[in-house]
């Protein structure tokens, strides 16, 4: 069922582009924050690391997954951590080439191609410069079509991917290699050692050949976010059209009123209350998180949940806000949009829905809960 979700709805058929430069690296950013739904890391730093290594390494190629022969071995790649600590303790730009160096060591054979891990946040757009750091092409697809907080919130999981190897990174140059029992055990690992490492590494997890990624991975979900970020650049986005291009509801225009935000575990958690302006004057919504946006409460109701991606942006030009960047006071719109049909599976939602994370919340569509706009 899983595979077949996944070969019926790619989010698009094709690549957008032949090629990311350093010149596409801007609307690849704001399309990943949108994605991140909070989360994801930050696309302003990420964004500089990405134009640095393809303004050094020059372009890299943009690649569908038709184009890979069956064999060819797929690395996925993204950060772990809390993202509040990776703005302030920057990597070092030599982790990606110690985790490619270690699965070929494992694997026997060379990477063909690099997949992020999510496209949400600073994972999707640092992708871009990572491949090119290592000289290979990177696919259009990734593991969330969105960004999730532990790692084995991700398609391959749902698709019976093992991730028998996991090689995480640190900026130290510490490279721990686990070979994991399940995607759990994976995150529990990983984590631990993400934790020690102060918070924030780069890892890879469930590295899979082309063949066994068919039916896997959500394809097309690099070109989504250069479409999203191609509309904010436009000029004139607003958070209307926005809405208008991703299906998404708008839950509140205001004010942060209330901020609570700590590093536990190796991820930030919190919470942010807007208060409502205009139209929306004498309303309260509480956004729930942990690294992402996980659920929008309004009067103790649910009004939102994940898997549904909750996004805060700024309420002028549109453009999406993380859960790390957060400031009292700040004019915001808070939007949701359907999550890939995936995540609407009973497996989808045991792995990702509002129980998973421990809330006492049936899960609604978010069409169900209020019409788009």
């Amino acid at each position: 069922m899983v595979r077949d979700v996944l070969n019926n709805k790619r989010i698009a058929d094709r690549p957008v582009v032949d090629v990311i430069d350093e010149k596409l690296v801007d609307a690849l950013a704001l399309g990943c924050a949108v994605y991140g739904a909070g989360g994801g890391g930050n696309v302003e730093t990420g964004s500089w690391a990405a134009k640095h290594a393809l303004e050094q390494h020059g372009p890299t190629a943009l690649v569908g997954l038709a184009e890979l022969d069956d064999d060819d071995l797929i690395l996925p790649l993204h950060a772990i951590g809390a993202p509040t600590v990776s703005q302030e303790m920057l990597p070092s730009g030599e982790e990606p080439g110690l985790i490619r160096d270690e699965i070929e060591r494992v694997f026997g054979r060379p990477v063909a191609a690099l997949m992020a891990g999510e496209i949400g946040g600073a994972n999707g757009v640092r992708s871009a410069g990572w491949a090119a750091a290592l000289g290979v092409p990177l696919l259009d697809a990734d593991g969330m079509g969105r960004a999730f907080p532990e790692i084995d919130m991700v398609s391959m999981e749902l698709a019976s991917i093992v991730p028998s190897v996991i090689v995480v990174a640190d900026v130290q140059g510490n490279v721990v290699t686990c070979r994991p029992v399940s995607g759990p055990w994976a995150e529990r690992l990983a984590r631990a050692v993400c934790v020690a490492s102060g918070s924030t590494a780069l890892m890879t997890s469930y590295v899979m050949t082309a063949r066994e990624a068919r039916g896997a991975v959500i394809e097309g979900s690099v070109s989504a976010a250069v479409r999203v970020g191609e509309l904010l650049l436009a000029g004139g986005c607003s958070v209307a059209d926005l809405c208008v291009h991703l299906g998404a509801t708008r839950l509140i225009v205001g004010k942060i009123v209330e901020l609570e935000r700590e590093d536990a575990g190796g991820w930030v958690r919190g919470s942010v209350v807007v208060s409502g302006a205009g139209e929306d004057r004498g309303r309260l919504v509480r956004l729930e998180i942990q690294n992402e946006n996980l659920v929008a409460l309004e009067d103790g109701r649910a009004v939102a949940t994940v898997p549904d991606p909750i996004v805060v942006l700024d309420a002028d030009t549109a453009r999406a806000l993380g859960t790390d960047t957060l400031q009292f006071g700040q004019r915001v719109a808070v939007v949701a949009w359907p999550c890939h049909p995936l995540w609407r599976t009973p497996a989808g939602l045991a792995k990702t829905g509002p129980a998973a994370f421990g809330y006492d919340i049936d899960y609604r569509p978010i069409e169900q809960l209020s019409a788009p706009i």
